[in-house]
């Protein structure tokens, strides 16, 4: 194996699959820009659930105390029926050793971690411009940048997102993202006292939970029906959390009744989509929910396209000056693993908008589960 003839990479998106090429590919020596559309840099969102399997990926890029000390861990899971009534609980086991079993964190925390590392690292970081024009030669790629500059790459990384513009320049038959008829609320709310478990309440229309992230804070979230995919003005939604937690007792109960005009409160119609192979042409490719935007009900969005910077990494490394074969490794050995989270999260939602028995959720839920238990 030769040296990686990859030594130069554009990175265009800086969301969580982006920052985690830069570090990776910055980790293994090549000189790395990161471009992002917002001049900000600004994330959007309350938090995230963190899984095992996501531990462990982050553990691989070496964030994992950061995440740890600044984020919020819990053993398993505590189902309730959605009046309050305690159903059962289930320990969640680390997916290594050394890792928490499960958790969560604050999306704008997890940012400033991440951002922090990729400019220690000395990624080149630009900000409030977009790749214009991307063409693809046998031994670089030549992008035109929003500025009017120009630069030739050994390698570009669209991870610009579900609505991804590096997708759509590189495939124009590209699968659109579909709605699946679920919409997503998350309300940032105190940490109840003596939390140790995420917490899910089933049996509504609308399935709730709760999961931690930090010692004292957690987010709530909603999945409701809206096939509508209904805008709800700001000012308003302080007032549809209140209705869509109406009928829910528990900790639930507590948390609607706080709920104000100064609370954090957002909201998103769920969509998804699985790319078909190949997620390159030529020596541009693509990761995270630029090929697999996938529901939160499996938690894993964020954790799959941190496992894609890793594998795209290892995959360069082992094809030395092999470039086109690395990326059809890559793609070769995420496609699966990224169906079954996309698959087994839309599946879940359908069950849930369909009403279906709620001792056929855990079953749904356990086989993508612990098929993404095993190593990436």
């Amino acid at each position: 194996m030769g040296e990686p003839e990859v030594q130069s990479v554009l990175i265009i998106g800086g969301g969580i699959g982006g920052m985690a090429a830069a570090i990776r590919l910055s980790q293994l020596g090549q000189k790395v820009k990161l471009i992002d559309s917002d001049p900000n840099w600004r994330v959007y969102g309350a938090g995230i659930t963190v899984t095992g399997p996501t531990f462990r990926a982050f553990k691989r890029l070496g964030l994992l105390d950061q995440i740890v000390a600044n984020g919020g861990c819990v053993k398993g899971i505590k189902t309730f029926h959605y009046s309050g009534a305690f159903l059962h609980e289930s320990d969640a086991e680390p997916v290594e050793p050394g890792l928490p079993a499960s958790g969560g964190i604050m999306r704008p925390v997890l940012h400033t971690i991440m951002s922090t590392e990729v400019r220690r690292l000395g990624v080149e970081v630009v900000l409030g411009v977009t790749a214009q024009q991307i063409i693809n030669h046998e031994n670089c790629v030549e992008v035109t940048f929003s500025d009017g500059t120009q630069q030739s790459f050994d390698l570009v990384v669209g991870a610009d997102g579900i609505y991804s513009k590096t997708r759509t320049a590189i495939l124009p038959d590209a699968i659109e993202p579909k709605p699946t008829g679920q919409g997503s609320w998350r309300i940032v709310a105190p940490r109840p006292e003596g939390m140790t478990h995420a917490q899910f309440y089933v049996g509504h229309e609308n399935l709730v939970g709760m999961s931690a992230v930090s010692s004292d804070t957690i987010y709530l979230f909603i999945l409701n029906p809206d096939p509508d995919r209904k805008w709800i003005a700001p000012e308003d939604q302080p007032a549809m959390v209140r209705s869509l937690l109406a009928d829910f007792g528990g900790d639930v109960a507590v948390i609607r009744d706080s709920v104000s005009e100064a609370s954090s409160i957002v909201y998103r119609p769920l969509e998804a989509a699985l790319q078909p192979a190949p997620w390159s042409v030529g020596r541009v490719v693509l990761i995270g929910d630029a090929v697999h935007a996938t529901t939160p009900h499996l938690a894993s969005g964020a954790g799959a396209a941190v496992e894609d910077a890793l594998v795209l990494g290892e995959e360069l490394q082992r094809a030395g000056q092999d470039v086109l074969g690395a990326l059809h490794a890559y793609t070769e050995r995420r496609y699966e693993r990224c169906r079954i989270v996309v698959e087994g999260s839309v599946a879940i939602g359908q069950h849930q908008l369909q009403r279906g028995p709620m001792d056929r959720l855990g079953p749904l839920m356990k086989a993508p589960l612990s098929a993404l238990s095993a190593e990436y």
